[in-house]
């Protein structure tokens, strides 16, 4: 009797989340090789998201316990035998999963991806399977289709991005998520043109990329609002043409006056619908606000219908920066390595039993954009 092939697995190191609000507990795990469409990478550092606490705080509900981590960045370690776009020894940056068979994604919307939340948030890949366990069980994974809070990821050939190997890759892991979010939502979902007015609210990672992107796009006017001085300070250096204390200035009014009218767009990235309000609120007729801002499942917010209405305002949801990540990402890569966008100085590193502390900082607002770091 011939013994069934047994499927070949490797010890890892992650951080793993087993209740509401954490902590993340860094522990020895299991990680199953590369199904054939499938990527095997060895994580160099991974940035926390606010998605990452979205998560572990069950604002989403994502199933425990679980991996988290969803802005990786490693070397390919193993391919599986259908991969053709990826080889072993690249660099790449992990970022979003989708189906690739769904009407949006046939269409070309990635982002807007039928299955996006189960592929995201499911804590599986898309036929319900796990690739993770301990020695209870399976522990949940592919978060984002990849889980890279710890020294190796599963990911789909889909969601694995090729970067330059010149390019510094324990930096590269937030363009998957946080920095295409923003970035993105200005150069692809609102389309901000050369001499146009922007405002961003909320100075964190995703809307500091904001206001990079709006200098690279073009705009003239570029403001940030948000009550953190050190971060509109930043926001200063990177781009900013004017900021607003929201604490200490009513941000519609000073919008209108900089601009004398209104932003011609907005970006709204708190996740605070009283934030929403305002940036809605501080457009100029036939402005554009966008939405990327994650509250909590089922939160609404309110807005003048007839001030939307009778002025032409248009508001629209962003997810990922409706970017199609293996070309937009090595364009922002491309646009940091000229100097033209300059993301290294939002970020601080952290060790993987730094973890915690980097959440803590992230969520105090001390770091804009937390990376954790694998070793070399």
């Amino acid at each position: 009797m011939t013994d069934k092939p047994r499927t070949q697995t490797r010890e890892i190191t992650a951080a793993v989340v087993r209740k509401k609000g954490g902590p993340f507990q860094v522990e020895t795990l299991i990680l199953e090789e590369p199904r054939p469409g499938e990527v095997l990478i060895r994580i160099v550092a991974t940035g926390m998201c606010h998605t990452d606490m979205v998560a572990r705080d069950q604002l989403y509900t994502v199933p425990m316990p679980v991996v988290l981590g969803h802005e990786g960045a490693g070397v390919v370690e193993q391919v599986g035998s259908n991969v053709k776009k990826i080889a072993p020894g690249d660099h790449v940056v992990l970022t979003y999963m989708w189906c690739g068979h769904c009407k949006p994604c046939l269409n070309g919307d990635l982002t807007y991806c039928a299955n996006f939340y189960p592929l995201n948030f499911g804590g599986a890949r898309e036929d319900g399977s796990t690739a993770t366990h301990d020695k209870q069980g399976a522990v949940r994974d592919h978060f984002f289709g990849q889980s890279s809070f710890g020294t190796y990821a599963l990911a789909h050939e889909r969601n694995v991005v090729r970067v330059p190997s010149n390019a510094p890759l324990e930096l590269l892991g937030p363009l998957g998520c946080g920095i295409q979010t923003g970035a993105g939502a200005v150069m692809n979902g609102l389309k901000v043109r050369p001499g146009s007015s922007f405002a961003a609210f909320g100075g964190g990672a995703v809307g500091l990329s904001a206001v990079m992107a709006a200098r690279v796009a073009g705009a003239t006017t570029i403001i940030a609002a948000d009550v953190v001085p050190s971060r509109l300070a930043l926001a200063k250096e990177l781009g900013a043409t004017h900021t607003v204390n929201s604490r200490e200035t009513d941000p519609v009014e000073a919008v209108r006056k900089i601009t004398g009218g209104g932003a011609d767009f907005s970006l709204e990235s708190s996740g605070r619908p009283a934030v929403l309000r305002q940036a809605i609120d501080a457009l100029a007729i036939k402005g554009v606000c966008g939405i990327v801002g994650a509250p909590a499942l089922g939160t609404e917010a309110s807005f003048d219908v007839n001030g939307v209405m009778t002025t032409g305002k248009r508001i629209i949801g962003i997810i990922e920066g409706d970017s199609v990540p293996d070309l937009f990402i090595p364009s922002l890569v491309e646009l940091y390595q000229q100097g033209r966008f300059p993301f290294d100085k939002l970020v601080k590193f952290y060790s993987l039993d730094q973890i915690n502390q980097a959440a803590e900082d992230s969520e105090k607002g001390v770091t804009i954009k937390p990376i954790v770091r694998f070793g070399s």
